[in-house]
């Protein structure tokens, strides 16, 4: 497992450099429209890094969400899972206001992890799921349940980032990952696990209840 970033992504660090560089120059040769405008920016890259501490649910057999956003889909669906056992995919899709950082829906076991390249439609089209570049993970629950969990770049994302590798053992709320501006996470739930959650809901990653397992 790679390190964690706290309490700023780390991989926000260099587009604060240059935004905080720019705003300097910009200062220094006195243009200050510019100058305001880049601190602009660095606040806005600094306030979309933001990686914030979350109250984790201790209850037994709670799947909680992975990202922040706003449920666009929950639907009953296999296609883009990397387990035969899928029956439900939960779509979150996440703007530019919302925090990035992706955390892990129970505690599990990574079994696979797989890359895939892709286009950038906006992630909230019905198929960004399929086309778009995306990053998806084979977790086994405690119960040895199969869930999937995708992370989908979008329109302005274009940088999938994954701290989790094969075989790491990781708790429920545990940070695994970010997509750098914009973007959408899907995860596919076994029938073990009965959705609590509706369209439309607003979530946040590590502490929003999405399923509750069964058994």
């Amino acid at each position: 497992m790679h390190p964690e970033r706290v309490p700023v992504a780390k991989e926000g660090i260099p587009f604060v450099f240059l935004a905080v560089a720019a705003s300097i120059i910009f200062a220094i040769l006195h243009w200050d429209i510019p100058a305001v405008a880049a601190l602009a920016v660095t606040a806005f890259v600094l306030y979309f890094f933001r990686d914030p501490e979350r109250v984790i649910p201790d209850a037994p057999g709670l799947l909680v969400s992975p990202a922040d956003g706003q449920v666009i889909e929950v639907i009953q669906a296999k296609e883009g899972a990397l387990s035969d056992h899928a029956s439900t995919r939960i779509s979150i899709f996440m703007n530019v206001f919302n925090v990035h950082v992706n955390r892990f829906p129970v505690t599990g076991k990574v079994k696979k992890i797989e890359y895939k390249e892709g286009g950038f439609l906006p992630a909230d089209k019905k198929d960004a799921f399929i086309r778009n570049e995306q990053n998806r993970l084979l977790i086994e629950d405690e119960k040895g349940n199969e869930i999937t969990v995708v992370q989908v770049a979008g329109l302005i994302a274009r940088r999938i980032v994954c701290w989790a590798e094969t075989g790491d053992r990781l708790k429920r709320g545990q940070r695994f990952g970010l997509i750098r501006f914009g973007s959408r996470l899907d995860i596919y739930l076994p029938p073990q696990y009965l959705v609590e959650i509706k369209q439309g809901c607003k979530v946040k990653a590590g502490q929003s209840v999405l399923a509750k397992r069964a058994n």
